[in-house]
């Protein structure tokens, strides 16, 4: 299982949102890519980049301080002869934005509210880059939600995953609303029952605050790949390599 650090960016600036409300944002830092390198020197061999401001408008976006951290990246995995895993979220809604970031040097791109509103999508960039596109569900009482989380789609989580995977996607990323940035702990009940329903590979996300949730969705059924790790990093609440030694155990 892969712990992976998160990096939400907004202006600019490395932030996180308390369940996705952008009026309740805390700022940890002005240079995202100085925080992807802290991450990557504490042994990190993924990183989750979110452009908060392309996920509510996809005519807004952070390239600038998305390709830093790609750099950044490159130049660590040159360094040390280690691979690291990048993939981004928000504001990818067209072929453009996948092949552009995928030619920038990201592993993965994921895709969010095209999943819901441009299902198409997913089936053409699944088959122009196998295995490189991933989507993101985002839920609310198991409802997923689009355009950075202000709109309720109306479409069932576990639907919508059994969907892209038929449409190819490599994997599902999947968050509970109402766990994001609150150190409340992993809906890891809700997760293991989507790994279930699905053959492709499940990533959690959302509440993250101990090793205890680590070890608890390690004990559910299904293919949960890794988990996506914010605040409980940000706030000291609980350290990378910590996290990482419960999930090889």
């Amino acid at each position: 299982m892969l712990i992976i650090p998160a990096i939400d960016i907004r202006g600019g600036k490395c932030v996180r949102l308390l369940r996705g409300d952008y009026d309740r944002e805390t700022v940890f830092g002005d240079d995202p890519a100085a925080m992807a390198g802290r991450w990557l020197a504490e042994g990190a061999r993924a990183l989750h980049i979110v452009d908060l401001d392309g996920a509510r408008d996809p005519a807004s976006d952070n390239a600038t301080a998305v390709s830093a951290i790609i750099e950044a990246v490159a130049d660590h995995c040159r360094a040390s002869g280690r691979a690291v895993i990048t993939e981004l979220g928000g504001g990818i809604r067209d072929m453009v934005g996948v092949e552009r970031w995928l030619g920038a040097g990201l592993n993965r791109v994921i895709l969010g509210t095209a999943a819901v509103e441009k299902p198409e999508l997913v089936t053409e960039a699944c088959a122009a880059f196998p295995g490189r596109v991933w989507v993101g569900i985002d839920a609310r009482d198991g409802k997923v939600a689009v355009s950075g989380w202000r709109s309720d789609s109306g479409v069932d989580a576990t639907e919508l995953a059994r969907e892209v995977q038929a449409r190819g996607a490599a994997g599902v990323i999947f968050t509970n609303i109402e766990r994001d940035g609150t150190g409340l702990g992993v809906d890891h009940e809700s997760t293991g029952r989507l790994a279930a329903s699905l053959s492709i590979p499940v990533v959690a996300s959302g509440g993250v605050n101990s090793i205890d949730d680590v070890r608890s969705l390690k004990s559910q059924r299904g293919e949960i790949a890794g988990v996506i790790v914010g605040r409980a990093l940000y706030d000291g609440a609980v350290t990378l390599p910590e996290l990482t030694a419960a999930a090889e155990a």
